[in-house]
């Protein structure tokens, strides 16, 4: 499963999600974090992984025979980025501005055109016990990310676990970094500003067709207006970190929070499994089929059967005697709760 974790806003803390998150699946199997952020990437920070390779990253840009060249201007005309000009006897290439689409030499007439590379950036792999972790850094002064994105997404293995960090906005690169994930984390403050760029970065989501839940840092500052929105537009709030110093030092001296703070380690294998869940959901159901979901104590049955309505699942409960579960019950008998399975379908409407 590939979740991408993003956002409109800088500075929301998807770094500390997607660390905490792929720290906390290692001990259950192996696990890619790819740091798709590559104009400032930081989770090396976090994870310090050792980084087993670098390779450098270039694109091809246009290199002009003139013992050829006619300078009838086709290349000029057919460079959508205004990389290549031609002034009279002259060609002038602007190598920064290039996106490397080969247009160029593909229909120049003469065939005056060849292509160098130009280094824009670097790739780099390594690894943390079952984490493997791949990052790209975009070289100072250049602009190009996504070429850089795409090549760290080609490690992708899909038998693994992948936690995509995103950079911040809703730009190409964004695009690049969040395409074909299986699902979109959106991480945001209950602020104006977060509240904005959340509105943006999920318009982006659904343009993507890639289903999306949010987690709310810093709960404590701001206001309400980003949960009412949330509930306004059927989204779900699957995480809420609040606003403290201790989390803020952490954070400041490079320890992931579930190292420094592990009571938040099975916080973010819940976060998993609700992801993994939805994914499900959308990926296997048909769309008049009911499919058990879960097997719980009351006191989790609220909050699951609130989650699926809210991304437009019907849902149903049915009562299981303790002996009758596959799992311990030992923890409800405790507590007296009453155990139910989970069922869920999508609505009938939604399937039209």
């Amino acid at each position: 499963m590939i979740i991408s974790v993003a956002s409109g806003k800088g500075g929301t803390g998807k770094t500390l999600v997607a660390t905490s998150l792929a720290l906390s699946l290692k001990g259950k199997g192996k696990v890619q974090l790819l740091d798709c952020d590559v104009e400032e990437p930081n989770a090396h920070i976090f994870l310090r992984s050792t980084t087993n390779q670098s390779r450098p990253l270039s694109i091809p840009v246009p290199k002009v025979d003139e013992t050829k060249c006619t300078y009838c201007g086709k290349c000029a005309e057919v460079c959508a980025y205004n990389a290549i000009a031609v002034i009279k006897q002259k060609v002038l290439v602007f190598p920064e501005l290039c996106h490397g689409c080969g247009a160029c030499s593909y229909l120049c007439p003469e065939s005056a055109i060849s292509e160098e590379g130009r280094e824009i950036g670097v790739v780099e792999t390594g690894s943390l016990e079952n984490i493997e972790f791949i990052q790209g850094r975009l070289a100072i002064g250049e602009t190009m990310a996504p070429p850089i994105i795409r090549e760290v997404k080609r490690h992708i293995d899909s038998t693994k676990e992948v936690i995509i960090d995103v950079s911040p906005g809703t730009s190409c690169p964004v695009i690049e970094a969040v395409k074909d994930s299986d699902f979109c984390l959106l991480v945001t403050e209950p602020t104006p500003f977060g509240l904005n760029d959340l509105a943006l970065a999920v318009e982006v989501t659904r343009k993507l067709g890639i289903s999306c839940g949010v987690v709310i840092n810093r709960v404590g500052v701001g206001d309400e207006k980003v949960e009412s929105y949330c509930h306004e537009q059927g989204i779900p709030i699957l995480l809420k970190i609040p606003l403290a110093r201790d989390i803020a030092t952490l954070y400041s001296k490079g320890i992931p929070l579930i190292e420094g703070k592990p009571e938040w380690h099975n916080t973010f294998l819940k976060l998993f499994q609700h992801i993994k869940e939805i994914v499900t959901a959308n990926q296997v159901m048909k769309p008049t089929d009911w499919q058990e979901v879960a097997i719980d104590g009351e006191t989790h049955v609220k909050r699951i059967k609130d989650l699926y309505q809210e991304l437009g699942f019907e849902v149903r409960l049915e009562e299981v005697k303790p002996e009758e579960a596959e799992q311990c019950t030992k923890c409800y008998q405790e507590r007296g709760e009453k155990i139910y399975r989970i069922y869920m379908r999508r609505k009938r409407e939604a399937s039209k």
